[in-house]
């Protein structure tokens, strides 16, 4: 009996343990197939980057922001440094980052005085300090299907080139009032809220960004040549607002924001509720996309207010803008932007300062109206060869047409053309020569209009920290 029992007790523990074996197994598969679906969801959802990002300064097609894209996980000198800083640790454990660059600029210019409207490079013969940005910012992570994240970015300049960030309300007194040749600007300052139930994807971001379409935007390191076409120092900066973008499939994008117009805060006097509709799509070849937006939806009535006790304008234009690119190989591609954007009973030179006139360039108020619809227009090609892993190649053309000289102050048909080298030393040190040719072809435009051409050889470099 006590046999028995001892082969019936044996019996039920060999039982219990083969059945925990058996669920240990079950249990393990499962875990390991939540791991692996875990894994896939956090994969790249969008179609694979198409270029080579270094040396090119983006692997991703126009857009922004982009979904199902890995954020990224570059560390810069100054959080490397810091790694062992209890705070730099608290940011790294909260997936912030901290980092910046530097930029200077230098060129030989057939110009004296100014080099606009050409922007950005506006000093002739001089080298100058174009940006310090300092940035704040934890990518919003838009791989997961079943879990929500946020992000923020908050980016400070100073510099030379706050003047072509500047945005009324955002400590627009130093371009506006005084025309300081020197300031400082926060340029971005946004929260994103990401959402997987929405469509295939959705961001919801709120704050102040970087107007969204072009190809040339307002950091020196995100460009492929140091200095600027017209078409981007004719078009939108900022805007602050809300904005929706939400991706249907790995083709189609599509985006709608509620802003505050072209440049201004919803603060700002010359305030007006502004619409924006966006569409972006890629290619399942991944050689071509297009890239299409309604930049600015309103009466496009220029803004006239007081402010300084002086009369003060800013620009209100609509605008419909679209980017093409195609991918030859990988090594060569191209890009090509064009717009048309119109604006009611507008002021020559458009935005005007009211602060003292530099030798620089503008001051001197508010320009003389211009009855009636207005139109700018013009297009801009980007052709691109990389010539090895740290360096390439950039012709850039446009033509654009000022009809009355609401965006640059002279009227006329322009012509720009350069030529670009871009050598990456280091992934925190890169220099960009280049030689430009400037042309209006209507009359004398440049070197605060005695000069029908500009014609300069210039540089910049970036150091990253």
């Amino acid at each position: 009996m006590e046999n028995y029992s001892f082969a019936k007790y044996s019996m039920q523990r060999r039982s219990l343990i083969s059945l925990y074996r058996y669920t240990l197994k079950r249990f393990c598969l499962i875990f390991l197939a939540l791991s692996f679906f875990k894994a896939y969801s956090e994969e790249r959802r969008a179609l694979p980057a198409p270029f080579l990002s270094p040396p090119f300064p983006t692997s991703e097609y126009q857009g922004s922001p982009l979904i199902g894209v890995p954020v990224n996980d570059t560390i810069y000198p100054l959080m490397k440094n810091l790694s062992n800083n209890p705070l730099c640790h608290s940011f790294k454990q909260c997936k912030i980052k901290a980092y910046g660059w530097l930029n200077v600029s230098g060129n030989i210019s057939n110009c004296t005085h100014s080099n606009e409207p050409e922007s950005y490079w506006i000093v002739p013969n001089r080298v100058e300090m174009d940006q310090f940005v300092f940035r704040l910012e934890k990518e919003v992570n838009t791989l997961p299907l079943n879990e929500c994240d946020i992000g923020f970015r908050s980016s400070f300049m100073y510099g030379m080139d706050y003047r072509f960030v500047n945005a009324g309300g955002w400590t627009s007194s130093q371009l506006i009032k005084h025309n300081n040749l020197y300031g400082y600007d926060f340029t971005e300052q946004y929260l994103d809220f990401y959402t997987p139930y929405i469509a295939k994807g959705t961001i919801f971001r709120i704050g102040r960004w970087v107007s969204c379409p072009d190809i040339e935007t307002q950091f020196a390191p995100d460009n492929y040549l140091g200095s600027h076409s017209l078409l981007f120092f004719f078009d939108t900066y900022t805007q602050t607002g809300i904005l929706i973008t939400s991706m249907l499939n790995q083709n189609w994008t599509i985006q709608a924001a509620l802003h505050s117009g072209t440049d201004m805060a919803p603060w700002y006097k010359g305030a007006v509720p502004t619409g924006m509709f966006g569409i972006r799509w890629v290619s399942s070849t991944n050689n071509d996309s297009l890239y299409l937006v309604l930049n600015s939806i309103n009466s496009a009535h220029y803004r006239r207010f007081k402010m300084y006790g002086k009369k003060l304008g800013r620009d209100n234009y609509n605008y419909l803008v679209g980017t093409w690119q195609h991918k030859f190989s990988e090594n060569r591609h191209t890009k090509t932007e064009s717009y048309i954007m119109w604006q009611r009973d507008a002021a020559v030179g458009g935005t005007a300062i009211v602060g003292p006139k530099r030798s620089f360039g503008g001051g001197d108020g508010l320009g003389p109206k211009i009855k009636g619809l207005t139109l700018t227009y013009g297009i801009l090609n980007y052709l691109v060869q990389k010539i090895s892993d740290k360096a390439f190649f950039v012709i850039r053309n446009e033509i654009v047409r000022d009809n009355f000289g609401e965006r640059s102050g002279y009227s006329g048909t322009y012509t720009s053309h350069t030529l670009g080298l871009t050598y990456n030393f280091t992934k925190i040190f890169q220099v960009r020569p280049e030689v430009s040719f400037y042309r209006n072809w209507n009359r004398k435009a440049f070197d605060l209009g005695k000069k029908r051409n500009l014609f300069f050889i210039g540089f910049d470099t970036i150091i990253r920290f």
